[in-house]
């Protein structure tokens, strides 16, 4: 009873400092979404121009997180999330105070760090729980209040941008200033208040892995960012060369992954356990990840764009403005928190491998009750909310459960590697929707039916994806994720104060 207090009282104190953490995250990821088009002016750049600063950071985070998990694994979690911490907050400086494109580019670029937080904080719980011998239990129900922090930063930094950059004058880069004290702020949180978990001694990185991984993450998200550019210095891209320089960088990234598998089975010490990976109870996980970025990646776009379209004019869409489109939004981002903190309820109520596949049926229904009814401002509104329900459900569970099946010493990796396959889930799927909407945009002129069909091809993918991912977590052990004490305490020494 003392061992399992203890471990109780660590863990809640841990979770309370990182719950500043993925505050931070959360306001990150929504403070600079209002500014873009001030953003675009003080650069002076076309609007287009933006989608480079999302293509740079979407390639970085796809590198970094699998790296960066493993580093954390091998040398303490903590350690690695203050050096990314760290980096994440020199990149806010930079972006506050520079003034060209290419140097924005690569601030903007190495903000991506802040991806790898919530995997760190993932296996920094998980190290701390086991040793109460409940360690995937906590585990479950901490990283649902993390989603909540992560959320609820988001709605305040959407919603505190506009604020800052009225109270400064319209002053962009004091305006800039905000997030990059806030993400120094929270080094210090880190720094005095988080406690490290325990590292595995006698491992090593494996070099040549994480290159050959790199190399063929950075083709195949290279050629996915290359799909959704529309022109390059004012030169329209045709179609055509976008789809074959795709189809060329997964073919060549492929090949190197291959070459990279090979390596990783015959490697001591690999830099990701494709053993461990290909688990029952892993590789459902990975793949509903995978899925999971289709429609929490890649359809926000889509579904912003066909909420601001206007009726009247092209037949479809609700015609919201931009504060009527910023509560729609909202009620999306406050589904989610709602969805976090039931699946942390959930988790100690029934098996975890039964709230993975209510989560993944919530997104599935919410975005396939768009194909009936998409019409009203009150059915859009119903659908989004199901859809964050079981969204931001899957955020916090699908690292946990990771991090749950991973053998001692990877939950690093494990729980990271859901964060990569969503991004590269979220990847393909913005790219094709993009192509989708592009190309039946063209007939907006002639009837309105084709570019409602490419809306409800959306919606339709992101629902049967989800649909996907719940038949792939049935195959799931029923007993997965559960916590099995005899098993936690053996693997540890006897916990100390």
């Amino acid at each position: 009873m003392t061992r399992t207090r203890n471990g109780a009282a660590i863990t809640f104190s841990l979770v309370g400092f990182l719950f500043l953490v993925e505050l931070t995250s959360g306001i990150l990821q929504g403070f600079y979404v209002p500014l873009i088009p001030n953003i675009v002016s003080h650069l002076e750049i076309h609007d287009g121009d933006f989608n480079w600063f999302e293509a740079a950071q979407l390639l970085l985070s796809a590198i970094i997180v699998p790296i960066f998990a493993k580093l954390g694994d091998m040398f303490g979690h903590k350690r690695i999330l203050l050096l990314s911490t760290a980096l994440t907050a020199g990149a806010s400086w930079w972006l506050a105070t520079t003034t060209t494109f290419t140097s924005f580019l690569f601030a903007w670029a190495l903000q991506a760090f802040y991806v790898v937080w919530l995997p760190l904080e993932v296996a920094l719980i998980f190290d701390r729980g086991r040793r109460s011998g409940t360690g995937r239990s906590q585990t479950r129900r901490a990283a649902g209040f993390l989603v909540v922090a992560l959320e609820a930063g988001a709605i305040i930094g959407a919603l505190g941008a506009s604020r800052v950059l009225k109270a400064v004058g319209g002053d962009l880069t004091l305006t800039l200033f905000a997030p990059a004290i806030i993400v120094s702020l929270v080094f210090f949180a880190i720094l005095f208040g988080v406690p490290e978990s325990t590292p595995i001694r006698g491992r090593r990185l494996d070099g040549v892995g994480f290159v050959l991984l790199t190399i063929g993450l950075v083709l195949i998200t290279a050629g996915l960012a290359f799909l959704r550019v529309g022109e390059i210095g004012g030169t329209e891209v045709p179609m055509g060369l976008r789809v074959g320089v795709l189809l060329a960088a997964i073919a060549v990234g492929g090949a190197v992954l291959t070459v990279f598998g090979r390596w990783e089975l015959r490697h001591p010490d690999p830099a990701i356990d494709l053993r461990v990976m290909k688990q029952p109870a892993m590789w459902p996980v990975l793949l509903t990840a995978a899925l999971f970025g289709i429609s929490v990646l890649g359809a926000q776009a889509p579904l912003s764009t066909y909420a601001a379209t206007d009726p009247a004019v092209h037949g479809y869409g609700l015609g919201l403005d931009a504060d009527s489109l910023s509560y729609l939004i909202g009620v999306y981002l406050v589904a989610m928190i709602i969805g976090a903190v039931a699946f942390a309820i959930a988790a100690k109520r029934m098996p975890p491998r039964l709230a993975l596949i209510i989560a993944a049926g919530f997104v599935a229904l919410g975005y396939l009750a768009f194909l009936p009814l998409h019409l009203e401002v009150w059915q859009v509104v119903m659908n989004m909310a199901i859809a964050g329900i079981g969204s931001g459900a899957l955020v916090a569970a699908l690292p946990a459960a990771a991090a749950a099946a991973a053998p001692l010493g990877q939950t690093g990796v494990a729980s990271g590697m859901t964060n990569t396959t969503k991004t590269i889930g979220g990847a393909f799927a913005s790219a094709v929707f993009g192509v989708v909407l592009v190309t039946v945009a063209s007939d907006v002129a002639e009837t309105t039916v084709a570019p409602l069909a490419g809306y409800m091809t959306v919606w339709a993918v992101c629902g049967v994806g989800a649909l996907v991912a719940m038949a792939l977590l049935f195959l799931v052990p029923k007993l997965a994720f559960a916590d099995t004490d005899a098993e936690e305490l053996a693997e540890e020494a006897p916990a100390t104060a």
